[in-house]
């Protein structure tokens, strides 16, 4: 197995009332995971927009290659597409090396392919035109098996027809982490959802996000093929130990 910090984004993306503490308390959070990021060789930290200048800047003090990752349209998706290309402008400002996207699977289920394609399409070219790896979230704990097929195949081949020397730089993505489930099911990343995404993603990466704890999960989605893990217990992965973070 290589080594597996460089498949981990470590993760933060509570809002401070999401978390019932103060806006101090969550920054200090991030700056934490930071240092983690920093001391064990992580690939990236993937924090919310607003961290993204300072903790850019931050890293570049610390002369660290951690990259720098955020969210657009998180957690719900539902944003417009104009307001997912303006957020994901600042992002790219503010010195994002990777934007992970949540596609409006709302849209999607009320009103097919076609009526979130635009988005997808506008969204992973302004990425592509700024050298950044763009990410798209299909949430697969809202969508069935047949869905999750549909949605990855349709993006693989979105991307493959738009932008085929680029296809290393856009990956489809399991899950927000926060999908509000029923009856105890998964919210993140299940072996079998991936194989789903995997068996219909092409030439694109498939990134495992949710529910992912501990080193033997990670092997586990890394032998089935993903190429990132997303993950708010990327340190207990990294040293061997069990988080018992419910998120």
């Amino acid at each position: 197995m290589e080594n597996l910090a460089q498949y981990l984004d470590s993760t933060y993306l509570k809002l401070p009332e999401q978390a019932e503490i103060s806006s101090e308390e969550t920054e200090k959070i991030v700056f934490n995971l930071v240092d983690e990021a920093i001391a064990h060789n992580i690939f990236a930290v993937m924090i919310r927009p607003h961290f993204v200048s300072k903790v850019k800047q931050y890293l570049s003090e610390k002369n660290s290659t951690v990259k720098v990752g955020t969210v657009i349209g998180f957690h719900q998706g539902t944003a417009s597409q104009s307001e997912k290309l303006k957020e994901a402008k600042k992002a790219i400002e503010d010195g994002a090396d990777e934007l992970d996207f949540v596609m409006n699977y709302e849209k999607f289920l009320t009103e097919g392919w076609e009526a979130v394609k635009e988005e997808m399409l506008e969204c992973t070219q302004l990425c592509i035109e700024n050298q950044k790896v763009a990410k798209w979230i299909i949430e697969i704990a809202a969508l069935t098996d047949t869905q999750i097929a549909e949605v990855t195949k349709n993006i693989a081949t979105l991307v493959e027809e738009n932008f085929p020397e680029n296809t290393s730089k856009v990956f489809v993505k399991s899950s927000t982490g926060f999908y509000v489930t029923e009856n105890g099911k998964p919210n993140g990343a299940t072996v079998e959802g991936i194989k789903i995404m995997l068996a219909n993603a092409g030439q694109l990466p498939v990134k495992a996000a949710g529910g992912v704890r501990n080193a033997e999960e990670a092997k586990v989605m890394i032998d089935l093929g993903v190429k990132r893990i997303g993950t708010s217990a990327a340190k207990s992965i990294v040293i061997g130990e069990n988080s018992l973070s419910n998120y």
